[in-house]
């Protein structure tokens, strides 16, 4: 199986994905802190996250499987939703919230 399938099982076969650096517990980086703390601020405790860092074919293939160069990336219902930024902007206005109660 290519890593691209891989993403795409891992992205499809979860209601919400976080490939991030570290874990939800443990963030190696502010942006992956920042993307779980939006998650949870959202009502979202359980969900699938990746640790790019553990792995490197899938940190360089995340960046190709969305065409975004930066982790975190987030995947709602097998779509991409954004990084951390993208994330604050839709938290900001409430629609990262409808998305994950949908």
């Amino acid at each position: 199986m290519s890593i691209q399938e891989i993403i795409d099982q891992q992205v499809k076969g979860h209601p919400v994905v976080l490939y991030m650096k570290g874990s939800p517990d443990f963030p190696q980086c502010g942006f992956s802190a920042k993307a779980v703390s939006l998650l949870r601020q959202c009502g979202v405790q359980d969900f699938f996250s990746v640790d790019v860092l553990q792995d490197p074919e899938i940190r360089q293939g995340i960046k190709s499987y969305a065409n975004w160069p930066t982790i975190p990336q987030l995947y709602v219902k097998g779509e991409f939703i954004g990084g951390s930024d993208i994330m604050a902007e839709l938290f900001q206005s409430g629609e990262l919230k409808s998305l994950l109660a949908d």
